[in-house]
């Protein structure tokens, strides 16, 4: 009897930490609040500052070469980025790669013409809470990060551009 209360206790427990969310990466900036300066190490352009950004929307869009659903969706973040919506805001992406030669090559492969950034010892990585990709941020013009999607989507359908809208406020 009290094994079987131990093992339903840890059950619980289990399920109890499965409900209240993942665990956070070192250094998360959770939804809500405003990310941190770092300085973005460019993979086909310049390096800047995150801060550079400021005062306009921001989508950051991290992801690895390395991960199928991360390049199916290069696509549709491109287009979105030069569609008219996309002109309110600023769309970049952040490789969590090891090997800045295999985003390089990536990018050449997909021909973008976004601004991408490569991480730097896990700190990107870490302040955007990337323990799962694709991870796409929405910011507002001020730094603060307004939601954080996990997974690949078509960043260039209504619904999505919709969603973009609403959570940015734009027209």
């Amino acid at each position: 009897m009290k094994l079987r209360k131990r093992v339903v206790g840890v059950w619980l427990l289990g399920l109890a930490l499965a409900l209240a969310g993942h665990a956070k990466t070192p250094g998360e900036v959770e939804v809500g609040n405003v990310l941190r300066q770092a300085t973005l190490r460019g993979l086909n352009g310049p390096d800047r500052k995150l801060s550079d950004f400021r005062g306009k929307p921001l989508i950051i869009n991290v992801w690895a070469s390395w991960c199928p659903p991360c390049i199916a969706e290069m696509g549709s973040l491109e287009r979105l980025a030069w569609s008219d919506l996309g002109q309110q805001f600023t769309v970049i992406g952040i490789s969590i790669d090891d090997y800045p030669e295999a985003a390089k090559g990536l990018l050449r492969k997909s021909s973008a013409t976004l601004n991408h950034y490569i991480d730097h010892k896990l700190e990107l990585e870490n302040m955007l809470g990337a323990d799962h990709l694709p991870l796409t941020l929405l910011v507002d013009a001020k730094g603060r990060v307004l939601s954080k999607t996990v997974g690949g989507r078509e960043w260039d359908s209504a619904p999505m551009q919709a969603m973009i809208r609403s959570m940015l406020r734009l027209k």
